[in-house]
């Protein structure tokens, strides 16, 4: 097969290629460009990186393996889809997931349609993600499952990805263990094999990249007693602990952000707890719009195990309640439904009671 990579100057997108190459197909290699302003962080991440450093880096692993090579620039696009709605959401009080937007309407949206409009034609688009999509002839529906890698499956941020869409993405990675993939790219002799993965969207505070001035509000209690104040809710996250500059007599945790009154809620540990969700902008995967009630395991944030849930599914919402209250539950992440290693589907937390 003729098959576009998405490169990103990594050792995980630089195995996936060679990978792919090796199996003996026809392989593209291609990066996204999201970011034209200057450099934010050194750190090795995602967004305000050094771009330039990363463009060299992927030239050279499509080098190493004889392929062509592109940039598309997606700045732009970027810019109006993913982070004009990040940034709102964000000074607003809620806590919006950029990845899952960024993958959804760039990454395996934007990206592989701006490649063709190049004239370069292509068979499947492949990703270095640890996830794995395989077609259940039974549902007659393809599957999206987790990496074999519990540390590093990425199927949470892969959730809103459509049939369309999966039908036609290769991930090469998702049998292989972190570890397997190093090995691999040091045996293989890939230029970026001992280079440090990246981790996050950005690392650093993000008022740096919103460009937004201070604006002091209200740190308080449930009952409406003020214990402090902030610079802006946006330095705030639902079940923050650190940071918060209270003297009280047992730790305070973020329980709510208001931007009506540009007020953070504060409250013990036993005020985070919540035993159950709604849920919005639902995308089935696994499924296909279910009508009745069932159970499944759920994650509430990337980093966070499955518990044990029972879903309510309506026409345009789910109400998800867990079977042991869990705590600090943010509104506009994302809930990801799961039956063992299948992504059953998921959607946008709307609030949590």
């Amino acid at each position: 097969m003729k098959i576009l990579v998405g490169v990103s100057g990594g050792v995980d997108s630089a195995v996936a290629l060679h990978l792919l190459k090796s199996q003996g197909h026809d392989v593209i290699g291609s990066m996204m460009k999201i970011y034209d302003g200057e450099i934010k962080t050194i750190a090795n991440s995602c967004y305000g990186t050094d771009k330039i450093k990363e463009e060299k880096d992927a030239r050279a692993n499509c080098n190493h393996v004889g392929c062509d090579f592109y940039v598309v620039d997606l700045a732009r696009d970027f810019d109006d889809i993913v982070f004009s709605e990040f940034k709102n959401q964000y000074i607003s009080g809620l806590t919006p997931n950029p990845c899952v937007m960024c993958n959804k309407l760039i990454k395996f949206g934007a990206f592989p349609k701006a490649v063709k409009k190049l004239g370069i034609e292509f068979d499947k688009f492949a990703t270095g993600h640890y996830a794995r999509n395989e077609y259940n002839s039974k549902s007659g529906r393809w599957e999206l499952k987790k990496g074999i890698n519990p540390k590093k499956d990425q199927t949470y941020f892969l959730y809103r990805l459509s049939q369309d869409e999966l039908k036609n993405i290769l991930f090469p990675l998702g049998s292989m263990r972190k570890e397997d993939v190093r090995k691999y790219a040091l045996d293989n002799k890939i230029p970026v094999a001992q280079k440090q993965d990246s981790q996050d969207f950005y690392k650093g505070d993000y008022s740096e990249i919103f460009d937004i001035e201070p604006k002091i509000g209200e740190l308080k209690d449930r009952f409406g007693n003020v214990l402090g104040y902030h610079n802006g809710i946006w330095n705030y996250t639902i079940g923050q602990r650190k940071g918060l500059k209270i003297a009280y007599s047992e730790p305070l945790y973020v329980l709510e952000i208001d931007s009506s009154t540009n007020s953070v809620i504060v409250g013990v540990k036993d005020e985070t707890y919540c035993r159950g969700l709604i849920a919005k902008d639902i995308n089935w995967v696994a499924l296909d719009n279910p009508k009745e009630a069932f159970e499944a395991k759920a994650k509430i944030r990337s980093a966070s195990n499955p518990v044990d849930v029972v879903v309510y599914p309506s026409d345009s919402e789910i109400k998800v309640e867990f079977k042991d209250k869990i705590s600090s539950i943010a509104p506009a992440q994302a809930v990801v439904l799961y039956d063992e290693d299948v992504v059953l589907g998921g959607g946008t937390i709307k609030s949590s009671y």
